[in-house]
């Protein structure tokens, strides 16, 4: 999996304590199911994580039952609350 982030994500994740978390979170509706991709400093339980290249921080990825991206694409988002966004080759969700 090749990791593509801005350069403002690695800032950020250091001021956060250097470690950032990305798993995914499955989604049942009406129009079928959904997964997208959550992130933080810390794990949620019982999630099993492999450590993934990234530039100056140390990336732990969860990709569930499934097999992980070709591309993990990150993020800053936020105006006021700055976080890390994450996108399956670049999508909101999982294809």
């Amino acid at each position: 999996m090749k990791v593509v982030a801005d350069p403002e994500v690695g800032e950020l994740v250091r001021q956060q304590g250097g470690r950032l978390y990305v798993w995914t979170d499955p989604h049942k509706c009406c129009s079928g199911n959904m997964t997208y991709l959550l992130t933080g400093s810390r794990p949620p339980a019982r999630r099993e994580f492999h450590a993934y290249d990234a530039d100056g921080f140390e990336l732990l990825f969860s990709p569930g039952n499934m097999n992980p991206p070709d591309e993990l694409h990150l993020d800053v988002k936020g105006w006021r609350k700055k976080r890390v966004e994450a996108y399956w080759n670049g999508c909101v969700f999982v294809i």
